[in-house]
């Protein structure tokens, strides 16, 4: 999520809580001619197989290179497909690519596309486009892909072959090519990305026939899509999902049903009838700090900070029981997650106190504003906890928050991310000189860097590789910018008559999915 992503970048950190209840009206009103066209879910009814879908991530960008690798790429999956794809192993597996070989060296891999494919707009998926794609994502103006390309130096197109040259060796290119970062759109469409950004031009199981900027998008099956033959949905009716406490209500009366749920709402959900599950993810939160910045510019004080944070707490109010305490930004059991790095920074106020003596701070001196883009209750959390050792936080909310962010103007902020693939691509992001998710750059923990370059000359089917990503989690961890607090589940309700989904790590995948019995 490099560049300058808006709020719409955000994971679970920031997903939306409180929206004002004239949209649901709004939403309610839009959606009633189409409930009563569509005959509710069921095809053997009479009517069509359609999702209606109310989303947390509405996407606020249509273009892909524009928004990002961020959570809303569920959303634009619909319309794109992308090189690989990602399946229940969180592996990366043939998409527009039918297959893809490296050259002995590693610094070159070539991707075999399916003959035959086209875009929406009739264009051709050919190797020139995978090359376009590439070429948009890491020049344009504003772009928030090119941070996520470094590794990546030219494109060849030939035919249906598209020969990437590397600038180092790099072994996570298949995982890195996956609809997160590399969602692709039609060249000729995306000659201009302005238009693009309104009237989403790709090669993804479902085509946009109408966008209601922020608030509804409606779809419908692809027929030219590679694997067409199992998308089972006819129609999908996505909309911006309104105040969380009308969304069960919404899934009752058939106005979706599917559904983002925050935790609060699952027990109603599920008393309501309705199917609750989590769908896997990668997602954690976390407290971010400027090193480059007084007064976490004295270790003592970053490690005081680090100390005086419950994770539990966090778990306890914001999750329900479906959240659970992390100090990384994997799940316990992940490849990339490293079992040594454990509950380094235990909760101990006690010693952060004595850290704030050491650093000759008086309880109160240290006065922090903890800027955020919107109301949230993990601030007050923070604010909670640091008050104990002495630390004074007043929360800001800026609706600009992106800009200072991003530009790393901010001294102490909250950040909430949903994984990537590629696990490299997740540390570079967090902890890398330019990771956009690290607000002190370019500052980067000692080692991090050879440790970065040794997983991407290591094979993903090395005996090695899991020894190695978690060698570089540990160095990564090293950093003094980030307290990692809790990990907050997708959450999904649907109604019964939506046949469960693939279990795919952070993804929706469509694939096989049915709506009442089509």
């Amino acid at each position: 999520m490099p560049g300058r992503p808006t709020p719409q970048h955000l994971g679970p950190a920031f997903r939306p809580r409180l929206r004002a209840a004239a949209l649901g009206t709004v939403l309610t009103t839009l959606l009633a001619p189409a409930l009563s066209a569509c005959g509710g879910d069921s095809a053997a009814a009479g009517g069509s197989a359609t999702l209606k879908w109310a989303s947390s991530y509405f996407p606020a960008h249509w273009d892909p290179v524009v928004g990002g690798s961020g959570a809303q790429f569920r959303e634009l999956a619909l319309v794109y497909a992308s090189l690989t794809k990602t399946d229940e192993k969180g592996d990366a597996v043939p998409d527009l690519a039918k297959s893809w070989q490296y050259n002995a060296k590693g610094d070159e891999i070539t991707f075999h596309l399916r003959p035959g494919l086209k875009f929406s707009d009739g264009e051709p998926v050919n190797a020139a486009a995978v090359k376009a794609a590439v070429e948009r994502a890491k020049s344009q103006k504003n772009s928030a892909l090119f941070g996520d390309l470094t590794s990546v130096r030219s494109v060849d197109a030939k035919g249906l072959d598209a020969v990437v040259h590397l600038t180092q060796v790099d072994y996570q290119i298949p995982q890195l090519f996956g609809e997160r970062v590399l969602q692709i759109a039609s060249p000729k469409a995306a000659k201009s990305p302005d238009e693009l950004d309104r009237n989403p031009v790709g090669a993804g199981p479902f085509t946009v026939t109408q966008i209601v900027p922020g608030t509804k998008a409606v779809l419908k099956k692809n027929p030219d899509y590679w694997d067409a033959k199992n998308i089972h949905i006819d129609n999908v009716e996505l909309t911006s999902a309104p105040d969380a406490s009308t969304v069960v209500s919404g899934l009752q009366t058939g106005v979706y049903n599917f559904a983002d749920i925050a935790p609060s709402q699952a027990k109603a959900a599920k008393k309501a009838g309705l199917d609750v599950f989590v769908q896997p993810g990668f997602n954690a939160s976390n407290i971010s700090l400027n090193v480059n910045k007084a007064p976490f510019d004295d270790d003592r004080v970053v490690d005081a900070v680090r100390y005086a944070i419950n994770r539990q707490e966090f778990v306890d109010k914001l999750t329900f029981g479906y959240g659970e305490t992390t100090d990384q930004p994997f799940p316990k059991g992940y490849v990339a997650y490293d079992p040594k790095s454990a509950d380094t920074y235990p909760y101990d106020p006690a010693k952060s106190r004595k850290l704030l003596a050491e650093a000759g701070h008086k309880s109160g001196d240290i006065k922090l504003n903890l800027v955020i883009p919107a109301e949230d209750p993990q601030a007050e959390i923070v604010q909670s906890q640091l008050a104990k050792v002495g630390i004074t936080v007043t929360i800001k909310i800026d609706k600009n928050w992106a800009t200072p962010f991003f530009a790393k103007n901010l001294t102490f902020s909250l950040y909430g991310t949903t994984g990537r693939d590629s696990a490299l691509q997740t540390l570079t992001a967090h902890f890398g000189p330019n990771g956009p998710l690290n607000l002190s750059s370019p500052y980067e923990p000692a080692g991090f860097e050879a440790a970065v370059a040794k997983v991407r000359r290591t094979p993903l089917d090395s005996p090695d590789y899991a020894e190695v990503l978690q060698a570089a989690t540990r160095a990564g961890l090293a950093s003094k910018a980030l307290v990692f607090t809790y990990s907050q589940p997708n959450l999904i309700a649907k109604s019964r008559s939506v046949s469960a989904l693939p279990k795919n790590p952070a993804h929706i995948d469509w694939t096989g999915v049915t709506i009442g019995g089509n």
